[in-house]
């Protein structure tokens, strides 16, 4: 079965009861905020929402991007170096977050948003020091995207501007643990000096998307190419995913991602990537939700005990809303590409539906995994 390695020496700066409250109130918080963004999205294909939401669409990829994956990404790195002082930083962006949705003022939010990423930074930074590791290497530069971005959005308060930061946070983070993943098996030199100029090209390019976004973009989407050709060739899923269970599903939700990352790639090298483009949509959500979010629905049994302490019980049922996800962004990507907006919107709708239907899975199997510890707890 795949498993993290994780480095770094434990920290106890808070007191235990202080830690729980602190990972819970953050865990709720970051759900409460990505269905918020997710409803936000919705609001901007003219779905009905509550009103709330519909006045906080423009926030949908702020939302999403660096607030919730930057404090589930700092919130499981926290949990990892034993929680202590590493949980300000999920808790400061989570908190941007719930400033944005109250109406505070942006630049209050964008400040603490950023005061997050810095302090995930410093972590990140700290955990590279006392171990020199390529892929701890990379996971700080992702670190350094993200509060690169958010510097961007602060300084400029244009959040598309911000966005290959954001996106460059992503995607190196998820390289970076597959990275680490590879000394089970391990590669040539040749391969990780072809990994080492991929993401260096990935960083020039979001360094110079401000100044020169036509050719910055259209490098930036080369290096998602062949970034997903240097995943599909190397990493260990391929060999996990001929195993059962959990392994196999978490294999299967990883190898899927790289073709819809593969499939961002090259849209961006057709121009997708300029936000003005008619297939901007298909590229950008053919990277957040067909890449990162099925790789967070593949590593969601793993990571939910370990942050939130909930065991999940696995099941072949996990696949439905896998196959929901896939399906549905299918339908979205279609529908950019032959530009019908409402084949998008349907894709769309489908996106959030096969999100609840996970959730719905994930709260299934917590509850079943919960009543089998009772029933051996009392002996039955």
């Amino acid at each position: 079965m795949e498993r993290r390695l994780t480095f770094g020496s434990r920290t106890k700066a808070l007191p235990p009861a202080a830690r729980t409250v602190a990972r819970v109130a953050c865990v709720a918080s970051i759900l409460a905020l990505f269905a918020c963004g997710v409803v936000a999205g919705l609001a901007r294909f003219g779905v009905a929402v509550p009103r709330h939401a519909l006045s906080n669409a423009s926030w949908h990829g702020v939302l999403v991007l660096p607030i919730f994956f930057g404090a589930v990404v700092s919130l499981e790195r926290a949990v990892a170096l034993g929680g202590g002082r590493h949980l300000f930083a999920p808790v400061a962006v989570a908190l941007a977050g719930l400033m944005l949705l109250a109406g505070m003022p942006t630049g209050l939010a964008q400040a603490v948003l950023l005061a997050g990423a810095t302090l995930a930074l410093a972590s990140a930074s700290g955990l590279l020091l006392r171990h020199a590791e390529l892929h701890l290497m990379v996971l700080a530069l992702g670190v350094l995207s993200w509060w690169f971005g958010d510097l961007i959005w602060l300084l400029t308060d244009a959040p598309l501007l911000a966005v290959p930061g954001w996106l460059a946070f992503l995607v190196l983070t998820i390289a970076a643990e597959r990275l680490e993943l590879t000394r089970l098996r391990p590669t040539r030199p040749h391969a990780r000096a072809l990994f080492v100029t991929i993401v260096v090209t990935m960083l020039l390019s979001v360094s110079a998307a401000v100044p020169a976004p036509e050719p910055a973009l259209r490098w930036f989407a080369a290096s998602l190419l062949a970034l997903a050709a240097w995943l599909t060739r190397y990493d260990i899923a391929r060999v996990t995913v001929r195993q059962r269970g959990l392994t196999r599903f978490i294999a299967v939700c990883l190898l899927s991602g790289y073709g819809w990352l593969a499939l961002s790639g090259a849209l961006g090298l057709a121009g997708a990537w300029n936000v003005s483009h008619p297939w901007h949509d298909a590229a950008l959500h053919a990277l957040t939700l067909g890449f990162v979010i099925s790789m967070a629905l593949g590593h969601a049994p793993i990571v939910l005990p370990a942050v939130a302490r909930i065991r999940v019980r696995y099941g072949p049922v996990f696949y439905l809303p896998l196959i929901a996800l896939h399906a549905t962004l299918a339908v979205r990507v279609a529908g950019a590409l032959m530009n019908d907006f409402a084949l998008r919107r349907a894709g769309a709708v489908g996106n959030a539906v096969a999100l609840a239907l996970f959730v719905a899975v994930m709260a299934t199997s917590a509850l079943a995994a919960r009543n089998e510890a009772r029933l051996v707890a009392h002996g039955r």
